[in-house]
C-alpha cells in the first residue's frame, strides 16, 4: 500500500504511512451532524521515513506529496526519522480505523452509529477473514448456493466457528 510506495522512492530505507481521521470530522458526525466531507479532506496522511545520509530530504518529501492515486489531493505531512525510531515506534503493520454514520429515521430523530477497528497484524486479520468466508461459502454451498455473492449475501451466522445455538446462548 501506501507505506510500499514511499519506499519505493530513490533514497528511502524505510518508510510507514498512515491514514489518520481528522477529529473535527469525528467528533461532529460522533454529535449527530453531517458535515459536507469526503476521504481527501476527512484524513490526514502521515509518514514515517527513514532516508539514505546522503538523500534529498525535500526531493523524497515532493515525490510523496505528489504521488498520483496515493497522497495527492490529501493533507500529508513527512516526518524524517532514524531506523532505529521507525523499528521502536512503528513496528509491525498495525490497522485501524472508525466508519462513522450520522442521520435521521424521521425528521428530527436523529441516529450516530460507529464501528471501530484495531488491528496489531492487518495481514493476519484480513487471512483470518478470508479463511471465515470460505466456511460462509462452504455453509452456502452445502444449502445449495452457486454463482457470485458478495460478503454481504453472506449470514453472520455461517462466518462464525460457533453453531447457532452457541451464538443464540453466548452473542445475542
Amino acid at each position: 500500500g501506501h507505506s510500499d510506495a514511499i519506499r519505493r522512492i530513490d533514497g528511502v530505507l524505510d518508510a510507514r504511512q498512515y491514514t489518520v481521521p481528522k477529529e473535527q470530522y469525528l467528533e461532529a458526525i460522533r454529535n449527530g451532524e453531517t458535515p459536507d466531507v469526503d476521504g481527501y479532506k476527512g484524513h490526514l496522511r502521515e509518514c514515517y521515513v527513514v532516508a539514505a545520509p546522503d538523500a534529498d530530504k525535500a526531493k523524497i518529501e515532493n515525490e510523496i506529496k505528489t504521488m498520483e492515486n496515493y497522497f495527492v489531493g490529501y493533507e500529508t505531512v513527512v516526518n524524517f526519522i532514524s531506523q532505529e525510531e521507525l523499528d521502536r515506534d512503528h513496528k509491525g503493520i498495525p490497522h485501524g480505523g472508525f466508519v462513522l454514520r450520522s442521520g435521521e429515521s424521521t425528521e428530527g430523530t436523529r441516529h450516530v452509529i460507529e464501528y471501530s477497528l484495531k488491528l496489531d497484524s492487518n495481514p493476519e486479520f484480513t487471512g483470518s477473514a478470508l479463511v471465515a468466508y470460505a466456511r460462509g461459502l462452504y455453509r452456502l454451498a452445502k444449502h445449495g448456493g452457486t454463482g457470485c455473492y458478495t460478503v454481504f449475501d453472506i449470514p453472520p451466522a455461517w462466518i462464525s466457528t460457533q453453531s447457532a445455538e452457541e451464538l443464540r446462548a453466548h452473542s445475542l
